[in-house]
This record gives structure tokens, C-alpha cells and sequence, in this order.
């Protein structure tokens, strides 16, 4: 296994995951389990990183409450360097999912603290030569916390890093545009997106030519395909297109894709074969699947 150490910048949530029981009764009520878990895709990505033996500091911001410090323990116990800088006056961002009883995911997020993340709050001693950043989309596609997102794949390419970036969710993709999110996070050398995010980046309904059109602008791209596994492109050509395992029941899609990324990274930074670093970002993400909640047991 790789050491290379992964700096994730990122949003750090607390998601309240609510899984009806029954249909939604819209404007009425519907039984649900209801429980609290750690969230936010950038976390969610350092917290399955660490849990599977990764070197791996996290750069965030979290308010000045008990929720925040509860994510802040909850992150050092998973084994992350957490860097987190306190805002004095807005909450930890909170999610809320909403989780039909068929396993689709609705979402409503309040970004709180993660939305006034500056390029002061970036530790200097985390960019170094031989590390490996990783940009959370929703840093880089929300408007307050975009030029930390900026300056940290700034301060990577000055470093001589690798870096990586995904295209966080569909809805917020499409409200910032595809020409901007290209432009914003073209210095990195390695794309996540899904069949959805990549159709809004290039217009391309099938993977393949949306793989293709997309490695004219980073040299490396991921390609997740929900139950279709998932396809590596590099300058134009497709590396490997690796099936997902058979999952026997999905109790909850959360952090699936974040569980993939934290998979994938370090075989790929590590050199092995692309269709090793996909079956290990599968692997991953069978294991989000699982549980209930973005993250690993604790």
C-alpha cells in the first residue's frame, strides 16, 4: 500500500439520514428510522481513506458547537490528520437525506461553516512534494468556499502534487455550468464524475464518448457507472472497464461514491494497474452500501 500521504479538502456535514418506512405521504406523515451520522462528501472521503489504512489530513471548517466537535473526534477516530478551522459564528453544516423505501436519496443541505472556507485556512505544511490532494466538488462548486478550493490545487501544483478532483452532484453541476467547473478544476490531473455529471459536462448521453471529450481537459478520468462498474480513460484512450460486484441489497446509497474514491486512490497513487484501482474503489463502495450512513463504522 501506498504512504503517499492524501490531503482531501472538503465539506464536513452531519447528515440526519430519514429512512420512510412506507411511501412518502406528501403534505403528511410517513414512519422513518431517523439517526445521525458524519457527512459531507470531503469527509466522508478522508474518513474511508483512513479506515482502510491510508495516510490522510483533512482540511475543513466546522462551527463552534457540540456537533462540530463531535466530527472533529469523530474524524481523529477514523485515524484522519484533521485540520479543521473554527468559525465563530456559523453552525456545522447539516444534511438531511431523505431515504425513500426503495433506497432513493433525496437531499437537503445547509452548508453552514463549510460555506466560509478561506485560503487562510489552509495549512502550509500539508503541501509537499510526493503527497497526493484531493478537491471535494462542492468545495470547488459552491461560491464561498471556492477559492480555498482554488488555492489549495494552486499550492499543490506549486509543491509538485497530484491532484484530483470530483464532480460532487448533478443539481449543483448544472447551476454553476460545465465551462466554469472544467475551468475552475483544471489543474487536476484525475477526474471522478458519474454518468449523470459527465452527460452535464459534455453532452454526451453515453460514458465512453463523454470519457473521451472529458480527457481533453484532465489527463486522467473515472467514469462511475452505477451498477455497471465503472471505466478509466487517459489521453483519450479507455484503460480499463471494471463491472461492480454483485451487492446483495443496498440499505443505503450514502457515501457509496465517496467510498469509491477513497478506494481508488491509493492503488492508483501507488502505480498498480487501473483496473485494480477501480475493482478497489468497488470494493469500497460494496461496503457503503452496506450500512446505513456515508461513512465506515467507527
Amino acid at each position: 500500500m501506498t504512504m503517499a500521504r492524501i490531503v482531501v479538502i472538503g465539506d464536513l456535514m452531519t447528515d440526519t439520514v430519514a429512512h420512510a418506512m412506507l411511501p412518502l405521504a406528501r403534505g403528511s406523515d410517513t414512519p422513518a428510522t431517523v439517526t445521525m451520522h458524519g457527512g459531507g462528501s470531503g469527509a466522508n472521503v478522508a474518513a474511508w481513506l483512513a479506515a482502510d489504512g491510508a495516510d490522510v489530513a483533512f482540511i475543513g471548517r466546522r462551527g463552534a458547537d457540540i456537533a462540530g466537535r463531535n466530527r472533529d473526534m469523530e474524524l481523529m477516530g477514523y485515524g484522519v490528520d484533521a485540520r479543521l478551522v473554527m468559525d465563530p459564528e456559523r453552525p456545522t453544516g447539516t444534511c438531511v437525506v431523505m431515504v425513500t423505501h426503495r433506497g432513493e436519496r433525496t437531499m437537503l443541505s445547509d452548508p453552514g461553516a463549510n460555506a466560509a472556507l478561506s485560503p487562510d485556512d489552509l495549512p502550509h505544511d500539508l503541501f509537499v512534494r510526493g503527497a497526493h490532494l484531493h478537491v471535494s466538488g462542492y468545495t470547488l462548486l459552491a461560491e464561498g468556499s471556492r477559492n480555498a478550493a482554488l488555492a489549495a490545487l494552486d499550492y499543490a501544483r506549486r509543491a509538485g502534487m497530484s491532484a484530483s478532483v470530483d464532480a460532487a452532484s448533478a443539481a449543483p453541476l448544472e447551476r454553476v455550468g460545465a465551462e466554469p467547473f472544467l475551468e475552475l478544476s483544471n489543474n487536476a490531473m484525475l477526474l471522478f464524475v458519474n454518468t449523470s455529471q459527465a452527460k452535464i459536462l459534455t453532452g454526451r448521453e453515453d460514458p465512453e464518448q463523454a470519457a473521451r471529450v472529458l480527457t481533453a481537459w484532465y489527463p486522467q478520468v473515472v467514469i462511475k457507472l452505477g451498477g455497471e462498474g465503472a471505466i478509466h480513460y487517459a489521453n483519450g484512450h479507455p484503460q480499463a472497464h471494471v463491472p461492480a460486484p454483485p451487492v446483495d441489497r443496498v440499505i443505503d446509497g450514502t457515501g457509496a461514491g465517496d467510498a469509491f474514491v477513497a478506494g481508488f486512490l491509493p492503488p492508483w497513487l501507488d502505480k498498480k494497474p487501473p483496473a485494480e484501482a477501480l475493482a478497489s474503489g468497488h470494493r469500497l463502495a460494496g461496503h457503503a452500501l452496506n450500512l446505513i450512513g456515508a461513512r465506515p463504522v467507527l
